[in-house]
């Protein structure tokens, strides 16, 4: 299976979440058909990804996650912000208590390299929530030059078009706040690429582990 841990915000604050996007989707000069929006039901905190993972060693994974739940008093977070990664995947940011946080991405990590997982590299410290990506290509359209066109090679400006229409979206969505919650459960995810709404991910929760107890 392929698997990853997660914080899963409840409802109220991913609704609340739904009803900001909804006036950014809206926005003018075809910004939203520019973005791939991710679907509400896969709205989620990343901490650990583990993989293609034989299903001999889950049962172990879910042990070692459970000793790190148990370790963990419940804690509060909201979603807050926005920024981007590589000029195309947007994000809305975290705040709240981001050091215990950080402790549950160093305990998920660590129970994925026992079991074998593959070595999650990517950044842990900035928890974020993805909300869509810029389809390639999609920026604003370039004015033509009354030159000619000289022969030789052509400047690829697909990156900095791509780039200016998530930076639209980023400044829109700055100064969004959402209601914090209490984060009490961890979970254990399943992925399966492209068997989702859209043709994005479809995620099924394998095991959920209760904070503190």
């Amino acid at each position: 299976m392929r698997l990853f841990a997660a914080v899963w915000p409840p409802d109220d604050v991913l609704d609340h979440l739904d009803l900001a996007l909804a006036s950014v989707r809206g926005a003018p000069a075809g910004l939203s058909s520019a973005v791939r929006w991710s679907a509400r039901e896969t709205w989620h905190l990343t901490v650990a990804f583990y993989g293609d993972l034989p299903d001999g060693v889950v049962l172990g994974l879910t042990a070692d996650l459970a000793e790190v739940a148990a370790g963990i008093e419940p804690y509060e977070l909201a979603l807050r912000g926005a920024g981007v990664f590589s000029h195309r995947t947007l994000w809305v940011g975290v705040a709240g208590d981001l050091e215990t946080q950080r402790t549950v991405t160093r305990g998920c990590v660590e129970a994925g390299e026992s079991a074998g997982g593959v070595t999650d590299n990517r950044p842990r410290d900035r928890p974020h929530l993805t909300i869509g990506r810029v389809r390639p290509g999609s920026g604003p359209p370039r004015r033509r030059s009354s030159r000619p066109d000289r022969p030789g090679p052509r400047a690829d400006t697909n990156g900095s078009e791509d780039g200016e229409v998530a930076a639209s979206l980023v400044r829109a969505l700055a100064v969004y706040e959402g209601p914090r919650w209490l984060v009490d459960e961890l979970t254990l995810v399943s992925s399966q690429p492209g068997a989702g709404r859209g043709g994005g991910p479809l995620y099924e929760r394998v095991e959920t582990f209760a904070l503190g107890r």
